[in-house]
């Protein structure tokens, strides 16, 4: 039997939640899990603690044979050597252009000229 460590889908619409599962390779996502060694939160904001993993059973399974999918390789991978990287800051807000009343001869007009001194 061919045994995968996997992600299995949870959560609701638009805000997904996994748990992480070593499987039976052939079986659906969602289908029964041999047994669940973690989860991986999407909607955690701190990056390093998005996911939780029973390291030792991790461990084990990868000793017996099991291989994680590409996902799983690198979220593990992420997790075992601390690398989340930074988060990347919010695009800075720019104001929003005045625009400039036309007069009705056509013109653009500009603000008012001072007045020359005589």
């Amino acid at each position: 039997m061919a045994v995968r460590i996997r992600l299995r889908r949870f959560g609701r619409h638009n805000r997904p939640f996994y748990r992480i599962s070593v499987m039976d390779a052939r079986s659906a996502r969602n289908a029964e899990a041999i047994e669940d060694i973690g989860t991986y939160d999407t909607s955690v904001t701190d990056k390093s603690k998005r996911i939780t993993l029973k390291q030792e059973r991790y461990d084990y399974w990868l000793s017996v044979g099991a291989k994680p999918t590409e996902k799983m390789a690198i979220l593990a991978d992420k997790l075992l050597n601390n690398r989340w990287g930074t988060a990347k800051l919010a695009p800075a807000k720019i104001k929003p252009k005045i625009k400039v009343k036309a007069s009705p001869e056509g013109e653009a007009s500009e603000a008012p000229a001072e007045t020359a001194e005589a």
